[in-house]
């Protein structure tokens, strides 16, 4: 009887460690079953049938990279049984709960990542398969012990890195296309239709979402009832959501349609997205951080005319011989505002973190 009773009191004192509400624990298996339901399907038929007949899936759609699809089926099914293990260990309340689930859920992006650029494009099967991926993503962080780690401060490194990744992308991406210009063309001429770094692109953006939005969630952690705070979290997340897909531009000399007029409509609530991030950012914090988002904006209207000035001559295939460095400009100005307010904030957890230790001590 003694020891039922000190298995089910370390079995509480584990749940409560772990700190995952109901609705959270329950998303997380709903995703890790479907999840892991579709790669055993998906990756048994391929297996049996490496051709790819069974799934009504061309060889050649792998532009080369594998002859069948036997190694990909295998991959597949081993995520698939990765994905079972996390979803029994998440059932049974295991302590590893969360480093299987976070095994499983990494191996399947890195998955979706690397499948993007090897049939380079997109298919709405990735966002059918993709998109919860992410929502379990979010939902398996509380599973991670204190003691193991503080989530807040991996959350909020995420902003950082988003940033740091981003610019790295933006400098990789344009060097695979030889007759294109940072200098003279935009960003998003890089994922223009028929560009030839589209899929590259759009696969690689992909990332840069996923930690943008685990930056958000960190925001919202760190909030701890400051409002500012945790309105600009749900922007962050809300933003990153938004900016999964974006309706692609045509290249220049093509007669604009419906998804050029799109293209700049989006572009534009990114723009008033990112603007309410940064002021209810500079809102929840000092003085000093809101006259560095104060020159932030400066930046932003500057470049952002000289933008508008050049931006006409794109469908007309005129010359916009700085453009590409303005927006670059503006675009670096705020990856630097993110990292700076991660810092603030990552500063802000560690001095928090003190307080509590030199707490606990005096008690």
């Amino acid at each position: 009887m003694p020891v039922t009773l000190e298995y089910t009191r370390k079995k509480v004192q584990t749940q409560k460690k772990l700190g995952q509400a109901r609705w959270q624990r329950i998303t997380l298996l709903s995703i890790l079953g479907y999840e892991a339901a579709g790669c055993l399907s998906g990756g048994s038929l391929l297996i049996a049938e490496p051709d790819g007949r069974l799934m009504d899936m061309p060889v050649d759609i792998m532009n080369g990279v594998f002859s069948n699809f036997l190694i990909p089926g295998i991959i597949l099914f081993g995520l698939g049984i990765l994905n079972t293990v996390a979803f029994i260990a998440v059932l049974r309340r295991a302590t590893y709960a969360w480093i299987a689930a976070g095994l499983a859920l990494a191996g399947l992006i890195v998955w979706f990542w690397v499948e993007i650029v090897i049939l380079q494009g997109l298919h709405w099967l990735h966002a059918m398969w993709g998109l919860p991926v992410i929502v379990g993503g979010l939902v398996a962080i509380p599973l991670i012990p204190d003691r193991q780690i503080t989530i807040p401060k991996v959350l909020l490194f995420c902003g950082m890195l988003s940033s740091l990744y981003y610019v790295a992308i933006n400098i990789f991406v344009p060097l695979q296309w030889e007759e294109y210009s940072i200098v003279s063309q935009t960003v998003s001429e890089l994922s223009a239709i028929n560009a030839p770094t589209r899929p590259l692109w759009v696969g690689l953006c992909f990332l840069y979402v996923f930690l943008f939005v685990g930056f958000g969630w960190g925001v919202l952690k760190s909030a701890e009832g400051k409002r500012p705070l945790r309105i600009m979290g749900i922007l962050i997340i809300v933003y990153s959501v938004f900016n999964l897909y974006w309706p692609p531009m045509h290249l220049r000399g093509n007669e604009p349609t419906l998804t050029d007029a799109l293209h700049i409509a989006w572009a534009m609530i990114t723009l008033l997205f990112m603007m309410l991030m940064m002021g209810f950012g500079a809102a929840a914090l000092g003085k000093r951080f809101r006259l560095f988002t104060i020159a932030t904006f400066v930046v932003f209207i500057v470049f952002g005319v000289l933008i508008g000035v050049e931006a006409p001559g794109i469908p007309a295939s005129l010359p916009t011989p700085r453009i590409g460095i303005w927006e670059r400009i503006n675009i670096g100005a705020f990856m630097l505002w993110v990292m700076v307010f991660a810092a603030a904030l990552l500063r802000r957890e560690k001095l928090r973190g003190a307080i509590k230790s030199s707490d606990a001590h005096s008690m």
